[in-house]
């Protein structure tokens, strides 16, 4: 076997086998966090009880968690149906990713302090689905990105069950951000929630230009011998 055709096929395996569970959950952490959706789910909870904050939590939380195992399960059966080539949906997917990074470092507070004035519970509730949990929480950049990763791990059951409990993690984390938001504001206080909030839309933003690279290679294969440094993609 050649030297360029085992490098070419140390660098595939490299995409579709390299991944842990950290990397599905970073890369997780970065698209499903819930940061930008702290401001506008405290002013929901302010008139409500402690009872009807752990509902809202729960809801929000479980609409989250369902959003990210669809897009699991069915991510990739959608795409065969329409025939899209993955290499495609990889570059659509960081493409997205970019918008979403940049939307991301450049939120104002103008929008979360438009609460609705006096809402019903069923409006609140109503609120936690759309946009607290999608797309603020769980939108398109992480559907697409469980997409991809599932992609990786047909080859592999246990790399399908790293993704899961990736997703499982993920979704305690969003729960507990949800659950003691009151907390984190206090401790970080509206400069340091925007900043999070930038740092992630940072990581963000270099995940889809990684997505987008990965794409490239994929499709156009003999770019990762003449371009070894690119070969080092995971995603």
């Amino acid at each position: 076997m050649s030297l360029d055709r085992r490098r070419r096929i140390h660098f595939m395996s490299n995409i579709y086998f390299g991944m842990s569970i950290q990397h599905y959950f970073l890369g997780l952490l970065a698209v499903a966090n819930n940061i930008a959706a702290i401001p506008l789910y405290l002013a929901l909870i302010q008139a409500l009880t402690s009872k009807e904050q752990l509902k809202l939590c729960n809801i929000a939380t479980l609409t989250s968690f369902l959003t990210m195992i669809i897009s699991l399960f069915t991510g990739m059966a959608i795409l065969n149906f329409f025939e899209i080539s993955l290499p495609a949906f990889r570059m659509a997917g960081g493409i997205l990713l970019l918008r979403t990074g940049i939307s991301m470092m450049s939120t104002n507070k103008e929008t979360t302090e438009s609460a609705i004035e006096s809402p019903s519970f069923s409006k609140i509730i109503s609120t936690a689905v759309i946009p607290i949990a999608i797309p603020l929480t769980t939108g398109p950049g992480t559907i697409s990105t469980i997409i991809v990763f599932s992609s990786t791990t047909s080859h592999d059951m246990s790399k399908h069950l790293f993704l899961l409990a990736a997703i499982l993690i993920m979704t305690l984390v969003i729960w507990l951000s949800f659950r003691y938001a009151p907390v984190i504001a206090k401790v970080l206080g509206a400069t340091g929630l925007d900043v999070l909030t930038k740092i992630f839309g940072l990581i963000t933003l270099a995940l889809g230009v990684q997505f987008i690279l990965t794409g490239i290679l994929n499709a156009f294969p003999r770019l990762a011998v003449s371009a070894p440094f690119l070969t080092s993609a995971r995603f």
